[in-house]
């Protein structure tokens, strides 16, 4: 799956499933970008890039304020010129009853989760359709298929991402450009790490207790590991993935059907 001559922006791409993407975008040929809230660690995704040989970029951004998004498109304007490849991969954790959700909790949720999606889905697809060209995919979650005892909010919010996929690609039909999602189940990520240590603090469990029972609430047997989803994400981006378009990928080993 070459990706030579193709330019990509991975958001959320300092750790976990953002730079496993941005490592095999970059590996296949793709000139990349990553972007996040935090500089070190973007900055260490795209020197590890550079090292092996691709090429990388960095910027900063928080995909829920307008104005970032903003001057990320100018960012990548003038690092790359264009963009061919979007991974909306950037958002945050939240777990709580419903009836003790906050309303700062629930509307930062959906403003990263669903809102930064939409921003530089917005951002960047004129480009896209433009050039006759490109490619979304947004990193949802098996939560946007179904739902369980503390997500409302991130559940919710990654709802709203499968929604927003489906009716953009009915809107990019025929263009050249495809939106698509994957929905990973448990990953082996930090984000996992911390709703791993919330059901800790709540239950007093072991470590291996608190991931076995987070596991159970979607009858997962394992963690899925970053790369396993960046593959996916990776085959939607090539050329070959052309004709999938409005799709939600489930990557969470069959657990959703269990």
């Amino acid at each position: 799956m070459s990706l030579n001559g193709k330019t990509a922006i991975i958001t959320g791409g300092g750790r976990g499933i953002g730079a496993s993407a941005a490592h095999m975008l970059a590996t296949a040929g793709a000139e990349v970008l990553v972007t996040a809230r935090t500089e070190d660690e973007v900055r260490v995704v795209a020197e590890s890039i550079g090292s092996q040989g691709g090429t990388a970029h960095w910027a900063l951004c928080d995909v829920s304020e307008e104005s970032s998004v903003q001057g990320l498109a100018q960012s990548a304007a003038d690092a790359l010129g264009r963009v061919d490849i979007l991974v909306n991969n950037a958002g945050v954790g939240h777990s709580a009853l419903l009836v003790r959700e906050t309303l700062e909790d629930w509307n930062r949720t959906l403003a990263v989760n669903a809102t930064g999606s939409f921003l530089c889905a917005r951002a960047f697809l004129p480009g896209m359709m433009e050039a006759g060209w490109g490619r979304i995919v947004n990193v949802a979650s098996v939560a946007g298929r179904t739902g369980s005892r503390y997500t409302s909010a991130y559940s919710a919010s990654k709802h709203a991402v499968l929604g927003m996929t489906r009716s953009a690609a009915a809107e990019m039909a025929g263009t050249g450009v495809t939106v698509n999602a994957v929905c990973p189940g448990y990953v082996n990520t930090p984000m996992t790490d911390a709703t791993i240590a919330q059901v800790m603090a709540r239950s007093g469990m072991t470590h291996e207790a608190a991931r076995d029972a987070m596991l159970a609430t979607l009858s997962q047997k394992r963690l899925v590991e970053p790369e396993e989803v960046g593959e996916t994400i990776l085959h939607l981006c090539s050329e070959g993935a052309g004709s999938m378009n409005g799709q939600a990928v489930v990557i969470d080993g069959g657990a959703l059907l269990a």
